[in-house]
């Protein structure tokens, strides 16, 4: 148990430090950059606080009550822009006080300079606990997806909020530093006005749901966020798991599944379907909530889809690593329903927010998913398979049975070879299938990912370091097969690497897709000159995002530069414009 404890500080102190907490960061370090020297301290455990209450149950009691499915996200917004307002407008604390809730007046007087601020830094923290929607893992998945009742449960949930404590008052103290620095220029009263405002766009942005869609859009955008999912998903932690939850999962996951090849035919994959362990009967559909993308909206039924390959998919529409599957989800029903699939997505909500059925319909939306889908609530289907992870995938065969189950991020060829398996068992003609195009499949010869930034660089000629560095203006005359060197000047940071002056990226790869995850400063278009072997590439040999041999990069995305008839060696070359910022390689 103090392994999984400790575990768990590591992972809330990585949750701390990923994209998804900058919903939150402004307001974070607004609050704590005024007031008493203390206010930083309250604001921190405040939030801490109440964030931990909330997942381990609180939230569902609130709604439980006839409160609504979302009133801590209410009184979240209402402190904020009470206090917002207190700092924008010098004595409108008071006023305040007689119009708003006794705690809202409260956090908003302690904006003010009055005091130590610890008090009201409780207040404004204890708000902003509630809307700290994190990066969560196996580990938070596992204490929000049971009672509170158990000890252990509740220690586990302390430890991980702790560990993002522990970061979010270094970062608070960090702001309140600077800040201190501007009011002894002088400009005390134009920063407070400004971090009231910032408070205010916050409070607007809990509102309309940015916090969330950023959350969405980092988890598709930005491969690998979540920090810890090493650590989550190691042996040692998936090992103890089972310790929160107090029983062990029904279905066990398929630890060695064969990857079938891709022009497989129809007996191979019987062979394959021959070796999935028959894991027992699946439970139906239970205690379910409203269905999406089904004939007018009416639910589904495991009898009532005998007959078919069903694949059940237990997943959130805010969880990054959920979020991050469903490219391929997409694809295989694409793919594979005419033959007989039936992909389901369980809803399982994390937050009170997510039960909201015009909330999952917007993400449903969003995803652009076409798939039944259906509301969890309750967690009725995810007792029902005892299921103990975001996201997890149970196949179940034409008999009713389930016969693979994989947890996590990963193993799509397993995964893929098990569908084509099963559905050649069932009499589709599946033999000679290629995997979906739509997706990014790795090749066995395929050169690995890399990044740009110094946090998971590999391969690269010159070690990538924090800074300004200038790599010179020659371009190495050769390079070794997976290795990667900058020309020119970058500013390199953790994660990205931004172009300054004549920029340029050459590597010699083994592969057919060449992808790189590319944004601009301020969405401009700006343009990346491809080259393959010192030429401008080709059209037929250009990814689908380059033309006339240049891509241009706009929003944050993964951009498709080379795409070849089959794996081959080459070298590219990469010349970007100033103000472009590259994040990751990856090949296919």
């Amino acid at each position: 148990m103090l392994l999984l404890i400790g575990f768990a500080v590591l992972a809330g102190a990585g949750t701390a430090l990923s994209p998804c907490v900058l919903p939150v960061l402004p307001a974070l370090l607004a609050s704590g950059g005024v007031g008493g020297k203390r206010r930083p301290l309250g604001v921190v455990i405040g939030l801490t606080v109440t964030f931990t209450v909330t997942i381990v149950g609180v939230a569902d009691v609130v709604g439980g009550v006839g409160l609504g499915s979302d009133p801590l996200r209410d009184i979240a917004v209402a402190v904020l822009i009470a206090s917002g307002l207190a700092l924008i407008v010098p004595g409108t604390a008071d006023r305040l006080e007689a119009k708003l809730s006794r705690v809202a007046a409260f956090g908003a007087r302690g904006a003010s300079s009055r005091g130590d601020g610890f008090r009201s830094g409780l207040v404004v923290g204890a708000a902003l606990g509630f809307v700290y929607t994190p990066c969560a893992g196996p580990i938070l998945a596992a204490v929000i997806s049971v009672s509170a009742a158990s000890g252990r449960t509740v220690a586990v949930a302390i430890a991980y909020s702790l560990g993002s404590a522990a970061v979010l008052f270094a970062l608070t103290l960090g702001g309140r530093k600077l800040f201190d620095r501007i009011r002894a220029a002088g400009r005390g009263l134009a920063l407070q006005r400004a971090l009231g405002a910032i408070m205010l766009a916050t409070a607007l942005a809990i509102v309309v749901g940015v916090d969330v869609r950023f959350d969405q859009y980092v988890a598709e955008h930005i491969p690998n966020v979540n920090l810890t999912a090493g650590l989550e998903k190691s042996k040692a932690v998936e090992s103890r798991l089972p310790e929160l939850t107090g029983h062990s999962a029904k279905f066990a996951t398929t630890s060695k599944t064969p990857t079938a090849p891709r022009n497989a035919s129809d007996a191979v994959l019987l062979a394959d379907a021959h070796g999935l362990k028959n894991l027992g009967p699946a439970p139906e559909f239970e205690n379910t909530e409203d269905w999406f993308n089904t004939p007018g909206n009416r639910p589904l039924s495991l009898t009532g889809l005998r007959g078919h390959v069903v694949l059940v998919d237990f997943w959130t529409y805010t969880c990054i690593n959920c979020i991050r599957t469903l490219p391929y989800l997409k694809a295989w029903d694409a793919t594979y329903r005419k033959d007989g699939l039936t992909v389901v997505g369980v809803e399982t909500p994390e937050f009170a927010f997510e039960k909201e059925a015009s909330n999952v319909k917007d993400a449903i939306d969003q995803f652009g998913l076409r798939y039944p889908v259906v509301q969890d609530n309750e967690m009725g289907t995810w007792n029902a398979y005892a299921n103990e992870y975001w996201p997890a995938d149970y196949l179940i065969d034409a008999k009713g049975d389930v016969r693979y189950a994989a947890a996590g991020e990963g193993d799509y060829d397993q995964t893929e070879t098990a569908i084509r398996a099963l559905l050649a068992e069932a009499g589709a003609s599946v033999g000679g299938k290629s995997h979906p195009t739509d997706v990014i499949v790795p090749s066995e010869v395929a050169t690995p990912e890399t990044y740009l930034g110094t946090a998971r660089a590999q391969g690269w000629r010159v070690e990538p370091k924090e800074g300004l560095h200038d790599y010179g203006a020659s371009v190495p005359s050769r390079l070794g097969l997976n290795e990667f060197a900058y020309s020119g000047t970058w500013n390199i940071a953790e994660q990205p690497a931004a172009a300054v002056s004549n920029a340029g990226i050459d590597l010699q790869f083994e592969a057919k897709n060449v992808y790189l995850v590319l944004s601009s400063a301020g969405e401009t278009p700006r343009e990346v000159q491809v080259l393959l072997d010192g030429r401008p590439i080709s059209a037929k040999d250009a990814g689908a995002d380059v033309h006339s041999g240049a891509v241009t990069v706009t929003g944050q995305r993964l951009y498709s530069l080379v795409s070849l008839p089959a794996d081959q060696e080459h070298r590219v070359g990469l010349r970007f414009a100033p103000g472009v910022s590259g994040y990751a390689f990856t090949f296919g």
